[in-house]
């Protein structure tokens, strides 16, 4: 047949993972990486050895490459490995609550019902609980059911196919129940062993011709974004944008150089693709993209839409290479159909494996007979994740990938191609006479920006950078140091952490996100040396804002003697339990046990109430910081004194040379100790104003070294009161 009527095809299945590894640990702080290596990386591109007339494409982002290597060739772990591998019999309460709360963490139908006894272990546990209940609920959990949840968790993020192949899993699949540790450690040595395998299995595919492996910046950024945040304003004139300003071309730069140099080290060979992170593209990108010796680029059609200003399903359209041109670069793009890579994503799951096909392969003829009458080649681009759908189909998504990758090769009128050697053929590519600045999600950038706590990640992104320049500027010398800080600001660059920040996307995993986000900002302060600021300490999500155990609800007005003189005085305050938040087997292993906070109309009120008791001895090395964040954010400091009194002094908090600065503000006077810590500040010095919202945390440290922070992640606010505060709750 004609090659002009052939209508080529091509798969490219992303494959990325955030970066969950801490650099200041060493260790990854979720399993996902390992997880997915077992159950998608592995499967997917060894099941083409079955089809030798399929051509894909696979785009491996840099940062998983270097997260699979670490567990594979460093013997990285991470905590869920660690419990796994802990004996049942020696978890401690607390671990056997964290395992009933994450080792459930599969799709319930798919991979946990096809293990009955899994199934059995999930029902006794119940299905929606809360962490609290979980608490009292492993008490009735005995050794040997935490042994088979260790073992079954591991086993059923294994692919299906590669179970039944071996003879050790397989059997292992059929027992019922009473695993051993030994057959515990067993599929833990096969994980690994399965890990080690990924990377040179899609070298060896590449090298035999049959893939095409495409890259990304390394840490998955979305480049227009790291050049100027201002670039989401094209698509979005709206937008409300960060106040701190963005703006870091060269870490682009770093990002795309660093891919290539990744991709050679693994792949022996300069990548000739890229899909940029979330098919997130610019004008201004391309030379970057280009310089680095990339040919083609991949994106949504909806890029190709506003930058045509015609709809891509106009005849072949859609289908064509086209080629976008600066002064002194240019690429060539090809462009996602939305509809059919959608339909493998979101829909085929519920569609029983034969009919889905039948309907895939209706879709590409339908394709087929209208450009047809075209002058080719013509491409039908099929992008997609190539992990995170597979869960919500039967079997891993194996029954249905393998049935449409045989029907493709059997079909005359269709040919699966790599889009390098599709873009080889075509030496003609259309000229795009503007490029749109936006992404594969309605091609524009409003998932990663414009919301209040997307735009927070960024101005947290834009205070760190800025202090590691001006680091950098200070002190070139300390090149080490300044290149494991750079890497922890490439990392939060990555466009992971936004994606679950602002409204559209929660995950049962959103607070280690945001956590982990936090982290790797702190990070880059402490490879410096430099303080880690407190507002890092601030999560982000306001979905996990902590909430103290009451809130205000009436003035007090308490004497200040340093102990509960009347139990009604400290009533109408809020009040923050530690005891209650890390439990009644800690807690009297930290000094602050709970504290109170009210008002009257002039002052804030604040009592400590701690775990040991109150002395000269005792309090001697420690400072007690209680942070105020606001529009002008202040702190107050308290150590004890020779005398046995208190200094307690309220710091004006300062910016400068991007670090902060404390600049004393005044000395205070009203604070006591004797059982409790009791103590009072003006609204006045607060610079506070009636209806003004302060947010505030109370900090340990001994010979400034951190020893306590409660709230641990984030703050208690409250509103500064008006006259009517206490008719403003009660009223109904």
């Amino acid at each position: 047949m004609p090659q002009n009527n052939i209508l080529h095809i091509s798969f490219l299945w992303h494959m990325h993972q955030p970066y969950y590894k801490d650099l200041l640990e060493n260790k990854f702080v979720l399993p996902w990486v390992r997880l997915h290596a077992i159950k998608d990386y592995y499967d997917m591109v060894a099941s083409l050895d079955d089809f030798p007339k399929i051509h894909v494409n696979f785009n491996l982002v840099p940062s998983l490459i270097d997260q699979i290597n670490d567990y594979a060739q460093n013997n990285l772990t991470d905590q869920f490995l660690d419990l796994t591998l802990k004996p049942a019999n020696k978890l401690s309460p607390e671990e056997r609550t964290f395992i009933l709360q994450n080792f459930f963490t599969a799709n319930w139908e798919n991979m946990i019902k096809p293990f009955p006894r899994y199934w059995d272990l999930l029902s006794k546990r119940g299905t929606y609980v809360a962490g609290e209940e979980l608490k009292e609920i492993q008490r009735r959990f005995s050794t040997q059911d935490f042994l088979d949840l260790q073992l079954l968790f591991n086993l059923c993020w294994i692919d299906p196919c590669l179970r039944r192949q071996d003879p050790e899993l397989r059997e292992l699949g059929k027992k019922r129940k009473g695993f051993t540790e030994e057959e515990k450690r067993l599929v833990i040595d096969k994980q690994l062993g399965i890990m080690k395998k990924v990377i040179g299995k899609y070298r060896e595919k590449q090298e035999q011709g049959q893939i095409e492996i495409s890259v990304t910046p390394y840490y998955h950024p979305i480049l227009p974004l790291l050049i100027d945040v201002k670039a989401a304003k094209m698509a979005t004139p709206e937008i409300a944008l960060p106040k701190e300003e963005f703006r870091h071309r060269e870490d682009a730069k770093a990002q795309i150089e660093r891919a290539v140099t990744c991709y050679e080290k693994f792949f022996g060979r300069k990548p000739k693709g890229m899909w940029p992170s979330e098919g997130a593209v610019s004008e201004a990108i391309v030379p970057l993209i280009s310089q680095a010796g990339i040919d083609w680029i991949a994106t949504d059609e909806g890029i190709l839409a506003s930058s045509i200003g015609v709809s891509p399903h106009n005849a072949d359209i859609l289908y064509k290479l086209y080629q976008f041109s600066t002064d002194d670069s240019s690429i060539k793009i090809v462009f996602r159909n939305r509809k059919l890579s959608d339909l493998i994503g979101f829909t085929y799951a519920e569609v029983p494996p034969e009919q889905a096909v039948r309907h895939f392969m209706q879709e590409l003829h339908n394709i087929h007979k209208r450009v047809s009458h075209f002058p080719g080649p013509h491409l039908v681009s099929i992008i997609l994740d190539g992990e995170n759908c597979w869960e919500y189909y039967k079997n891993d998504g194996g029954d249905f990938l393998r049935k449409l990758y045989q029907t493709i090769s059997d079909d005359p009128l269709l040919e699966s191609t790599t889009i390098s050697k599709f873009t080889e053929k075509h030496t003609k590519p259309v000229s795009l006479p503007r490029l749109w600045s936006g992404s594969w999600i309605n091609h524009n950038f409003s998932v990663w920006i414009g919301h209040e706590e997307d735009n927070l990640a960024w101005d947290y992104l834009a205070r760190t950078r800025n202090m590691l320049a001006h680091f950098e500027e200070r002190d070139p010398g300390k090149h080490k140091q300044i290149q494991k800080a750079k890497e922890g600001v490439y990392i939060a660059e990555g466009s992971d952490w936004n994606w679950w920040y602002g409204d559209e996307y929660r995950s049962v995993n959103s607070l280690a996100f945001d956590n982990l986000y936090r982290k790797h900002l702190m990070n880059v302060y402490t490879f410096l040396g430099e303080k880690v600021p407190d507002w890092l300490h601030i999560a982000i999500s306001g979905h996990e804002k902590p909430r103290p155990k009451r809130e205000p609800t009436d003035f007090i007005n308490p004497i200040l003697d340093g102990k509960v003189t009347d139990y009604f005085e400290w009533q109408g305050a809020g009040q923050y339990d530690v005891s209650e938040i890390i439990g009644p087997m800690h807690h009297r292993g930290n000094i602050v046990r709970s504290f109170y906070y009210g008002f009257d109309l002039s002052n804030l009120y604040l009592r400590i109430d701690t775990n040991m008791e109150l002395s000269y001895e005792s309090l001697k090395d420690l400072t007690i910081k209680i942070n105020f964040f606001k529009e002008s954010p202040q702190q107050v400091r308290i150590q004890m004194l020779e005398d046995g009194n208190f200094a307690f002094s309220l710091f004006d908090v300062v910016q400068a040379e991007h670090r902060e600065n404390y600049q004393k503000f005044k000395d205070l006077t009203s604070i006591s100790y004797q059982k409790i810590i009791e103590l009072s500040i003006p609204f006045v010095d607060l610079k506070a104003k009636v209806g003004q919202a302060i947010e505030m945390v109370i900090v340990l440290e001994r010979n400034n070294m951190e020893l306590e922070r409660w709230p641990s992640r984030g703050t208690i606010s409250f509103l500064v009161p008006g006259e009517d505060f206490s008719l403003e709750y009660w009223s109904v």
